[in-house]
């Protein structure tokens, strides 16, 4: 088992900045890889961005390349997401998402609102 524990979300102006992290705890030695995905109101859950563990690719979805940085810290076993130029599309709880053998884990989510 994994656990997921996201923190710094908030309410940020348009321009502006915010750095979520997510500290993963239990079954980390098997982490395949760590991302972020996000929901806005009525819509469906997205993916967002995506860090292998072991060789530090990434991948980002196509809105966000250029603006949002996936990182991480492998001896505290945390990902960092920072997000810079938010715009209100950008609203949304996000998840971090974790892949253990083969098993998706999910942490519980922190709001991120982008006002206008």
């Amino acid at each position: 088992q994994v656990q997921l524990v996201e923190s710094g979300g908030g309410l940020v102006q348009a321009g502006g900045s915010l750095r979520l992290s997510c500290a993963a705890s239990g079954r980390t030695f098997s982490l395949a890889d760590m991302g972020w995905f996000r929901q806005a109101p009525g819509k469906e859950r997205e993916f967002v961005a995506i860090i292998n563990w072991r060789s530090i690719g990434t991948n980002y979805k196509a809105s966000v390349k250029g603006r949002f940085t996936i990182s991480r810290d492998n001896a505290k076993n945390t990902v960092f997401l920072q997000m810079n130029s938010l715009k209100p599309e950008d609203t949304a709880v996000y998840y971090c998402n974790a892949n253990s053998d083969g098993v998706q884990y999910w942490g519980q989510g922190t709001q991120v609102t982008v006002s206008s």
